[in-house]
């Protein structure tokens, strides 16, 4: 792969992990329940901690798919590293699908009963449906880099 296409969709990588914490920042400011509330009880808010620690597994599948394409534009995809850095993509992307998920159930329990919940739930459910897709690709990639490694390495012992 040529080196400016893995700067490109590096850059994009970070470009995504910028707007994402732009929007963790900035939307609890726009909030309706914010309109009267100081800033430390804004971002005090248990939903809010939520989101913010859920974004963490994201974040982390953000970095090592960082890494990933500087493994590829080392030549280095054919590695343990490669297969460790699919892996953890994997199990971020599962960890953030569980979290939206506890999300949404919770959100649908404990909703004010004035409140419309729907919009919120189409959200997570999207949200979880494309963190499964993730999921699913990963999975398949490590499995067909770890075959491809595993014949690689009993290539290697041939004469």
């Amino acid at each position: 792969m040529k080196r400016a296409s893995i700067v490109f969709l590096q850059a994009v990588i970070v470009l995504i992990g910028i707007v994402a914490l732009a929007i963790l920042i900035r939307f609890p400011l726009t909030e309706g329940r914010a309109a009267n509330l100081d800033l430390f009880s804004i971002y005090a808010d248990p939903l809010i901690l939520y989101g913010y620690a859920a974004s963490i597994a994201f974040f982390v599948a953000l970095y090592k798919a960082f890494r990933l394409l500087g493994y590829i534009g080392q030549n280095k995809v054919f590695s343990s590293s490669s297969v460790k850095a699919l892996k953890s993509i994997k199990y971020c992307a599962i960890v953030l699908s569980v979290l939206i998920v506890a999300a949404g159930i919770f959100i649908r329990i404990a909703h004010n009963k004035d409140d419309d919940p729907a919009g919120f739930l189409a959200m997570c459910i999207m949200a979880t449906f494309v963190s499964a897709v993730v999921a699913t690709a990963a999975a398949i990639f490590e499995k067909i880099l770890q075959n491809a490694l595993d014949m690689k390495s009993e290539n290697d012992l041939t004469i």
